[in-house]
């Protein structure tokens, strides 16, 4: 790739040494990090709907309550509320085990790889597809974002 300002900014082209099957491996870890990313949305989707859903349930106690039932008042406070998801564990303990366990190990390990094997520079294959799709001179289809006047960044 050239330096030519049409093109990408030197932190999304890769280096001379870097070959097309490194830079494949490189996208290919890349999405499966950012499809743990999701996973780990809906982790915190679990927890934080989990939580809400514990907390809701101290109106139904009320509500039970005040209608004269507090026999079902009492057997949803002793047995659902602030109860375990799995046994030892409230959500925020499945997030922390998790991001400790899993999440950062693999953000760790993705960020050394890029750090190692292409200097750092992040999405080569994603700028390499970006490049061969576009339509050249097309407004709607440029390398990059407009650049002020005074960023010095590619030079």
């Amino acid at each position: 790739m050239t330096d030519s300002p049409s093109g990408p900014d030197r932190e999304h082209r890769r280096p001379a040494h870097v070959d097309d099957r490194t830079v494949e491996a490189l996208g290919a870890l890349s999405k499966a990090l950012e499809t743990t990313e999701r996973a780990r949305g809906r982790l915190y989707d679990f927890h934080q709907l989990t939580g809400t859903a514990d907390l809701q349930l101290d109106r139904a106690v009320r509500l039970l309550e005040e209608s004269g039932h507090s026999e079902w008042a009492e057997k949803v406070r002793s047995e659902i509320v602030g109860r375990n998801v799995i046994p030892g564990h409230w959500t925020f303990q499945i997030v922390e085990a998790y991001n400790t366990t899993y999440y950062e190990p693999f953000r760790q390990l993705e960020h050394s790889a890029v750090q190692e094997l292409a200097q750092g520079r992040d999405h080569l294959y994603e700028a390499e597809m970006k490049e061969s799709r576009r339509t050249r001179g097309h407004s709607d289809h440029t390398a990059r974002p407009p650049r002020a006047a005074d960023d010095p960044s590619d030079h």
